[in-house]
């Protein structure tokens, strides 16, 4: 099992819940309005005047075969509106319960 943990804008909701669902996942845990700022060139995401947008996330838990297509769908999407910030992290699950 795989851990995938997604920080997005809010702008990608739509999208992101149209590939979770068709990718199969069912199971999720979303945090809406987070605040942020991306490592790399991403812009700070504070919900204040100065930086007035948020972020979501959500973190599930897939089959190993499915971790890989799903990342790659959230790379695509992140490089066609980089602006936005997108980024994925994923892991190995070692126990559920």
């Amino acid at each position: 099992m795989k851990a995938i943990f997604i920080a997005y804008n809010q702008a990608y909701y739509e999208e992101i819940a149209k590939m979770l669902n068709s990718n199969g996942v069912q199971g999720f845990t979303e945090w809406d309005e987070i605040k942020g700022h991306g490592s790399n060139k991403g812009e700070a995401h504070y919900g204040t005047h100065a930086w007035p947008t948020l972020n979501n996330a959500i973190l599930t838990i897939v089959d190993d075969e499915k971790a890989q297509p799903i990342l790659n769908t959230l790379k695509e999407q992140d490089q066609k509106t980089p602006e936005l910030g997108l980024r994925a992290f994923c892991w190995n699950v070692e126990s559920m319960i």
